[in-house]
């Protein structure tokens, strides 16, 4: 049996395309870091201007350190359940942790950031509805997918839109409004506020993934809540630990009801090995640097300035984002793939990204904290180069 590959849609399909124009974008090893914020791809030093380790932390001494004491303490997995024989002190103690962070009642940590959107699933019942957002996360999506209710999308980040959708619902059930809090591709933040009142005016439940926020918004680095001052008001918050604290894992957080329910009910979180010893000790370690050193997400929107002025300087328009997510449209993949080797022979790697992940071609563009001001100009001359050769924008 032959496969088309252009019939397979998603990432496939987006790779075929590119490959029939000479671009080779996806599963490109790193090989290793410099001392000063260069990674090696391919043989080469490039600035890779991709990485979601916002703060940097993933190869800080600390979090190192922390990952090797557990390992060598507790062993490479904790090989079971967390109801059952998979969970240690450490997983307690990271849960009293981010709830604390996050000015939550209760958190529950999954292993992956996109197992705690999975679990989202056991907050859904027959005749349960779920709005959400056009653009929200794949595992937003799936989560809600597998619960049993029906769901509607409504058009990006349109409270008008949701109203109407709300207004719409004869199911007999409960309502869930769910939404991304920073859009992972585009780096738009979500209108919590607009959201939270819609919620409270129709009796909803308002979820919320703080994957691109946490540790990126607010002024103790706590996310979108915090940032609009809505701590108090939180259904659900989920997180992923492989963003801002540069260790892997998720969690869910809110009120104790609330987190109760998906400990004990949510597939993905009864039915699958604990989190890693390693990843929970970083984690851990991760979220006191955060706290303990600012300066960090400062440099990270300091950065994310110079790059928003940067590009936008030379034609390339960058919003919605206010945020360390960049993004910068073209009308096709062929294009953006044509722009996105021509920055890799000036020595920049960004993210080459299309549907499903967007609904348009587009170079999503994000320096970190380990970076600085000098990275930001190398991205910013090698944009500058490339567009001078192609004639873009």
């Amino acid at each position: 049996m032959v496969i088309d590959p252009f019939a397979m849609g998603g990432l496939q399909d987006a790779e075929a395309v590119l490959r029939a124009h000479g671009v080779d974008a996806y599963f490109r090893a790193v090989e290793g870091w410099t001392a000063d914020g260069y990674a090696i791809i391919g043989g080469r030093e490039v600035v890779l201007a991709g990485s979601n380790d916002y703060l940097g932390l993933s190869r800080h001494p600390r979090v190192i350190e922390a990952a090797a004491e557990a390992l060598a303490r507790y062993g490479a997995s904790v090989s079971g359940s967390r109801p059952l024989n998979g969970t240690i002190d450490l997983h307690e103690r990271l849960e009293e942790r981010m709830a604390a962070f996050l000015g939550q009642e209760a958190a529950a940590v999954a292993t992956t950031g996109f197992q705690a959107n999975l679990a989202l699933a056991a907050a859904m019942g027959p005749g349960d509805v779920a709005f959400s957002d056009a653009r929200n996360h794949a595992s937003l999506i799936d989560g809600l997918r597998l619960g049993g209710g029906t769901v509607r999308s409504y058009r990006h980040a349109d409270l008008g839109h949701l109203r109407r959708r709300l207004d719409a619902a004869t199911e007999p059930g409960g309502r869930l409004i769910v939404t991304d809090g920073v859009f992972s591709m585009e780096g738009d933040v979500a209108p919590l506020r607009g959201l939270r009142e819609l919620a409270d005016e129709y009796g909803a439940k308002l979820i919320v993934d703080s994957a691109h926020d946490l540790g990126v918004l607010g002024q103790r680095g706590a996310g979108l809540h915090e940032a609009t001052g809505l701590e108090d008001r939180a259904d659900l918050i989920t997180a992923t630990f492989s963003k801002a604290l540069g260790s892997t894992g998720g969690v869910i957080a809110g009120p104790a009801a609330n987190v109760r329910r998906l400990r004990y009910n949510a597939r993905a979180l009864v039915f699958s090995a604990g989190l890693p010893p390693a990843s929970a000790a970083a984690t851990l370690a991760a979220l006191d640097v955060l706290i303990a050193e600012p300066h960090r997400r400062e440099r990270l929107h300091e950065l994310a300035r110079l790059l928003h002025d940067g590009l936008r300087a030379i034609g390339f328009d960058t919003r919605p984002s206010t945020t360390p997510i960049v993004p910068v449209s073209f009308p096709d993949m062929a294009t953006a793939g044509a722009f996105w080797a021509g920055l890799c022979d000036a020595g920049v790697v960004v993210n080459l990204v299309g549907p499903p992940a967007t609904t348009r071609a587009m170079l999503r563009v994000t320096l970190t904290a380990a970076h600085d001001a000098g990275h930001a100009e190398r991205v910013i001359r090698a944009f500058t180069q490339t567009a001078n050769r192609l004639g873009t924008p």
